[in-house]
């Protein structure tokens, strides 16, 4: 059994864990711009981390945590600027006129770094967002430095989170980095056109972060809530960065609204519950009010947008998936769902953004609004498609649309190969029950 000391320090550390969680962004931010160097600037921010796990124990937690973290960072800063071996190698060949720069260059730094200090970090933050999820990585590497700078998540728990090896994480993190460096990618925040697009990079790396949390890939839990909270957490911070994009209110609405259900989706054992299964009364309905206040915001921003544009062009992805998940929360029962509106909606998103996974949500939506044939005949569309060659989704929609229709042989064989498909241990033994029904008594 711990005694009191270790028991009091367990829970310092977990007050510098979740101190972390909330201050490391906004420091490494801060260093980034001062330092010009995203990789130095976490060194530096990871070393007040360890003063604070040296220290913390000890002294107790201060009364403002995340200025403690941020006056050790510049401390740390300005050591490494006073031992900079470049400044110590010009010193010995220029002697004392050099000294002399030297010693202006850290007053100017210090005073740089005070006036950095006493502004509003929503600067440095946003253009941190743009850097960690620059174009020039992959989306793998833009995932995981956003969730290292951003997220203040360890290389161990992103490893873990994604069910990849711990040295991959590494080396995309440490590749991202040299690139930032090698590409001297400016810290800043984008403007004109390149905005959007770079906009687009965010909030998708936003989206994957919370898909994964929301229906994990593959591993034994169905889901990872923790990764739903960071890019929630994320979603709601660049929202507050960029107040009048409308794309980011209304993806934040779609994370709201879907991590409503969070505690709903899965059983007493972690079992996967389908949606029209789920009990409604454990939906978090103060995230369906949040989501429902960012969708109307969206929507306002975008008819304020393109206010002299058609009528449709006022829409968006995150918004129009925002919107059916609203049909969902605003529903009481399953029954109540307005399956049509659904519909209409997923059409529109189909115009606006074509794709395979789209249509075949939108096959879904029309067996529920008009019956089980009308959603089979899109699905049967797309059992060509070479994207959904290996997506276990296209045969675990259409089983359950043969299934209704009483076609029980058909059904069981498409459950069984989505159960193969499928990398989740949880979602692949829901199949394979769904398949045992579906067998002749």
């Amino acid at each position: 059994m711990p005694n009191r000391a270790e028991t009091e320090s367990a829970t310092t550390h977990r007050a510098i864990d979740a101190v972390w969680r909330i201050e490391s962004a906004k420091i490494i931010a801060a260093l980034t711009r001062i330092v010009r160097d995203v990789g130095l600037a976490e060194e530096l921010a990871q070393d007040a981390l360890v003063a604070a796990l040296e220290k913390w124990p000890a002294s107790g937690v201060p009364d403002n945590p995340g200025a403690w973290l941020m006056a050790t960072a510049k401390h740390r800063a300005l050591d490494h600027f006073r031992r900079s071996k470049l400044l110590e190698r010009k010193h010995e060949e220029l002697g004392r006129e050099l000294n002399s720069q030297q010693e202006s260059a850290v007053a100017n730094f210090e005073a740089e770094f005070d006036a950095a200090n006493q502004q509003d970090f929503g600067d440095d933050l946003l253009r941190l967002v743009f850097i960690s999820c620059h174009p020039v990585f992959s989306t793998e590497a833009r995932v995981a430095l956003t969730l290292r700078l951003l997220g203040g998540l360890s290389t161990q728990e992103i490893a873990r989170a994604f069910l990849v090896p711990e040295p991959t994480i590494a080396q995309r993190i440490v590749r991202a980095k040299r690139t930032l460096a090698e590409a001297r990618v400016p810290f800043e925040v984008p403007r004109g056109p390149d905005l959007a697009a770079r906009l687009s990079s965010v909030l998708e790396v936003l989206y994957l972060i919370f898909n994964e949390g929301y229906s994990a890939t593959a591993g034994d839990d169905w889901m990872r809530p923790a990764l739903c909270e960071d890019a929630l957490r994320l979603g709601r911070i660049l929202a507050g960065l960029a107040p009048d994009e409308p794309e980011v209110h209304g993806l934040v609405a779609l994370m709201e609204i879907q991590a409503s259900r969070i505690h709903a989706r899965t059983g007493p054992i972690g079992e996967p519950i389908l949606l029209a299964d789920q009990d409604r009364t454990r939906w978090d309905h103060s995230l369906i009010r949040h989501g429902l206040a960012a969708l109307q915001r969206a929507e306002q921003l975008h008819a304020k947008k393109w206010r002299d544009a058609k009528p449709t062009a006022a829409q968006s992805p995150y918004a129009l998936q925002a919107a059916i998940a609203a049909c969902h929360a605003r529903a009481n029962s399953a029954e109540k769902t307005d399956w049509p509106r659904i519909a209409a909606l997923y059409a529109a998103l189909t115009q606006l953004t074509p794709s395979p996974i789209i249509e075949l949500n939108r096959a879904v939506a029309v067996s529920m609004a008009f019956g089980p044939q009308a959603g089979l005949d899109i699905v049967d569309t797309l059992t060509s498609e070479p994207t959904l060659k290996s997506y276990h989704l296209l045969p675990a929609v259409r089983a359950d649309l043969l299934k209704k229709l009483g076609r029980l042989r058909e059904a069981q064989q498409e459950f069984q190969r989505a159960a193969d498909l499928t990398q989740n241990s949880r979602e692949r033994t829901l199949l394979q029950s769904r398949a045992a029904a579906c067998s002749p008594s």
